[in-house]
């Protein structure tokens, strides 16, 4: 079985822009030379080394401007001339077959960081602290999409529904591409990287269905990272406050799904 993809003109200036923002974040962001893991760090270091990441501003900016693109082309005519532009050159010059491989691949980059984790190579994180590191910053990216989705009502490029911008499967693929970097850029940056152009290659099919615009994908990719980078500057604080001994036990977070309010437990077992 194999997945037959139409010729499609590479020279649109907004998919070149696209590849070269989620390499930029993938190399920007991750270490060209690669360090111990941090489990190998001696027990009697501090485990404030172990929790606390490597979030920085600089290491937000294109996360942001990728977002800031999305709202500002929600209103701005010569972005949305530019989401039209691709589309005709991606679909309406090149009509061809749908794939269904993106409603996978958005979850490659986690279920492959908690493979590498299960294969014996140790990243940042135990599998417990990793588990509740991913699932709070997938209850925040899909919270937060959701809620846009609701607010801005943009339709999709093929008519079907109005709530397309922004992406949600481009947001879960970065969300897992972040958390994978984040995990693992101490052993490889290469394991980043994998994850960015897995994330990338799926915001390219939202785009390439005829699902989502440029500014959609953009805006979704930049969400999952934050999502990620705020979930792991957050979380030590947590566990400083409502464990003991430095052992998690529970988190209580809100969230926002399909209209409605509610919380959503953690629980260490």
């Amino acid at each position: 079985m194999y997945w037959k993809f139409a010729a499609i003109n590479m020279k649109a200036p907004s998919l070149i822009c696209l590849f070269l923002l989620v390499y930029s974040i993938a190399f920007a962001q991750s270490p060209q030379i690669a360090s111990p893991a941090i489990d190998s760090i001696p027990p009697n270091h501090s485990r404030e080394m172990i929790t606390k990441p490597d979030v920085t501003w600089r290491s937000i900016i294109i996360p942001g401007t990728m977002i800031a693109y999305g709202v500002v082309a929600l209103n701005c005519d010569w972005f949305q001339d530019w989401n039209e532009s691709l589309k005709d050159e991606v679909w309406t010059q090149n009509p061809h077959n749908l794939v269904h491989i993106d409603n996978y691949l958005q979850w490659a980059p986690a279920a492959s960081t908690f493979a590498l984790g299960f294969a014996g190579i140790k990243g940042r994180h135990n599998f417990t602290d990793r588990a509740l590191l991913f699932g709070m910053a997938e209850l925040i990216q899909s919270s937060v999409v959701a809620s846009i989705k609701k607010i801005s009502g943009e339709t999709r490029p093929n008519g079907e529904s109005n709530q397309s911008f922004p992406s949600g499967h481009t947001s879960n693929a970065f969300t897992g591409a972040e958390f994978m970097r984040l995990e693992y850029k101490n052993v490889s940056p290469w394991y980043g990287v994998y994850g960015y152009v897995v994330a990338a290659s799926t915001g390219f099919l939202r785009m390439y269905n005829n699902k989502h615009w440029l500014s959609d994908v953009l805006a979704g990719a930049g969400t999952g990272i934050l999502s990620v980078d705020f979930t792991y500057y957050i979380y030590p604080k947590i566990k400083r406050l409502f464990s003991s001994k430095h052992t998690l036990h529970a988190i209580v977070i809100p969230t926002y799904n399909n209209g409605a309010m509610g919380l959503t437990l953690i629980r260490n077992f």
